[in-house]
């Protein structure tokens, strides 16, 4: 089985880019964008994965990880809570979230169920954190802002990361390691990581990245797991489509190789 994970929020946010008039412009360049993905990997199952809230990482970080993000502002939220409310309702996606932690940790964990379940799956998100993931399992990671596949590094990406830290999440790395240095330590022999952390003050951030870093598995339980399966309901996402003016997506033709490109994914 063919198996295509969409990282929701990131996706989202992409769509902030293209059409850019009007109060519904990124749900119109969202629900665009999403059908040549589901027509280029042609999936049996999809899933559209939602962030929780990472209680564990604030807590490392002392309430930093991630405090550099700015607010979209309220028509972006509002837009971005009217996209997911119309792909639980009226898309064939298996619409997941875990309410204590990311959406990364979500999409790794159902990505080691199906790699253990013998699957194929593809990752569309423009997030280097799935790196990790990728190279020692049936798992791909797409790129939709560059259009293409990520290759997997000849080293650890994980320890990589920790060494040099991640502005994106607000992870400082250990001070004067930068991409360069990170990645001669890692390209170097075992005894220059080893001696290179051989300091308690570098030893101490490097772990604490760690945690940050790498993905959680809760594979091992899947209780809090929070679904909701929605069903292609074409009636409703072509009335939707036309009270929102998108009046180029619902012309016979166009729509009628729209709705098909969603036809065969399975909601099991």
């Amino acid at each position: 089985m063919k198996v295509l994970f969409l990282d929701a929020y990131n996706l989202i946010y992409r769509a902030r880019s293209g059409y850019t008039k009007g109060d519904h412009a990124v749900i119109y360049n969202f629900f665009r964008g999403i059908r040549p993905l589901i027509e280029k990997f042609n999936p049996d199952k999809v899933y559209f994965v939602l962030e929780g809230n990472p209680k564990f990482r604030a807590k490392l970080s002392d309430g930093n990880y991630k405090a550099n993000r700015k607010s979209a502002g309220d028509l972006f939220h509002r837009q971005k809570a009217s996209i997911i409310n119309m792909v639980s309702a009226m898309m064939p996606f298996c619409v997941v979230r875990h309410p204590e932690l990311e959406c990364d940790d979500t999409i790794a964990t159902l990505v080691y169920k199906h790699h253990k379940e013998g699957d194929e799956s593809t990752i569309i998100s423009s997030d280097s954190d799935f790196i990790q993931l990728i190279g020692s399992m049936n798992v791909k990671l797409y790129n939709p802002v560059k259009k293409l596949f990520v290759e997997a590094p000849e080293y650890d990406y994980v320890t990589w990361k920790s060494l040099r830290g991640d502005a994106t999440d607000n992870i400082p790395g250990i001070p004067g390691c930068g991409d360069k240095t990170a990645t001669k330590l890692m390209m170097g022999k075992p005894e220059l990581l080893k001696e290179y952390l051989n300091q308690k003050d570098r030893m101490k951030i490097f772990e604490r990245n760690v945690h940050l870093i790498r993905l959680v598995d809760f594979s091992n339980d899947l209780s809090m797991l929070q679904y909701t399966r929605g069903q292609l309901d074409t009636d409703m996402l072509k009335e939707t489509f036309t009270n929102l003016g998108f009046n180029s997506m619902i012309k016979e033709k166009t729509w009628n190789k729209y709705i098909k490109t969603f036809e065969g994914i399975k909601n099991e």
